[in-house]
């Protein structure tokens, strides 16, 4: 039988609903499930944190990391499981991808509803994650998200819908497979990953989104705080409003990458349009362009390969994976 580590970092799934809201609970309910995985796989639990997920940091993700690490080797595991808060599971999940460079699978779950609601899905979720972190077919397929009995890869998963169960999708690419009474089916995967360990972040990055008639003052005063990076969420292919060209052109020349995503949910950035601020201005001034990565995670990838390079060319080189 397999030996599968369940990590709980906190989230709804380890919450209940009260008059006062939803709260942290001081018992995690999930270890009324513990027992009903026994069939499944011989399971560890540690109770590492109990936070909301908008209280989640890159540095307690590297911490996570670290922990994930540690246990790993301590107790000789076949898998983990986290669980986690959903808001920022998939920043966690991804920035975990980006660092642990093994195939032992490591499972990210978490749930729409509290412990206590009506169709509270958390059981279910922990369930179907320890069914795929003991499943010989999730080896090498780096970290994966598991909730509304769908496999997700960190890299391209997102949560899409602010209560609904199956809000966690993957735009563009889908599920790499599903869980079932009858087991785990995996019917595609990536073909590479992209991993850079290391087990610290040091360094200050910035995202921003453009919108109709945003002017270069914000772009400036990112500027003067200091940052390592800047990550824009750009207009459609990867366009800018002309105005900020300046701005973003002195952050260039200060060797502060900027590094372009698309704020739409499918599609790539490309250097199509010539006319001022348009994809191929940009890629001619220096700006960093990306494969597919939303926001949130070209910011943590930018924070990772921070600590590796800091020349342009191998900057771009590590995004283009």
């Amino acid at each position: 039988m397999k030996k599968i580590l369940v990590l709980h970092t906190g989230g709804t799934i380890a919450m209940q609903e009260s008059e006062a809201g939803i709260q942290p609970n001081i018992i995690n309910p999930l270890y009324s499930t513990i027992e009903s995985l026994s069939t499944i796989a011989s399971v560890i639990v540690d109770d590492y944190l109990n936070m909301p997920s908008p209280h989640i940091t890159p540095r307690l993700m590297i911490d996570l990391a670290n922990r994930i690490k540690e246990r790993v080797h301590k107790d000789q595991l076949d898998g983990v499981v986290v669980t986690h808060g959903t808001d920022t599971l998939e920043e966690t999940a991804y920035l975990l991808d980006l660092v642990l460079d093994w195939d032992i699978p490591v499972i990210l779950t978490g749930a729409m509803r509290s412990s206590n609601e009506l169709g509270a899905d958390g059981p279910h979720n922990l369930i179907a994650s320890v069914k795929v972190a003991a499943n010989d077919e999730a080896k090498g397929k780096g970290v994966l998200v598991v909730l509304n009995d769908e496999i997700h890869t960190a890299k391209n998963v997102t949560k899409t819908h602010s209560s609904n169960i199956s809000t966690f999708q993957s735009p563009q690419y889908g599920p790499l497979g599903i869980v079932t009474k009858r087991g785990v089916f995996f019917h595609h995967t990536l073909t590479q990953r992209d991993c850079h360990p290391v087990s610290k972040l040091s360094k200050k990055v910035a995202l921003l989104k453009v919108y109709s008639g945003m002017d270069e003052s914000i772009v400036e005063a990112i500027g003067q705080t200091g940052v390592d990076g800047l990550v824009i969420e750009a207009f459609g292919q990867g366009n800018v409003p002309p105005v900020i060209m300046k701005a973003l052109k002195d952050l260039i020349d200060r060797n502060v990458p900027v590094v372009l995503v698309s704020r739409c949910f499918s599609g790539v950035v490309q250097d199509t349009y010539a006319y001022e601020g348009g994809g191929r201005t940009l890629k001619e001034m220096g700006v960093i362009f990306t494969n597919g990565l939303n926001g949130q995670k070209a910011r943590l990838k930018l924070m990772v390969v921070l600590e590796h390079v800091n020349k342009h060319d191998d900057i771009q080189e590590r995004f283009y994976k």
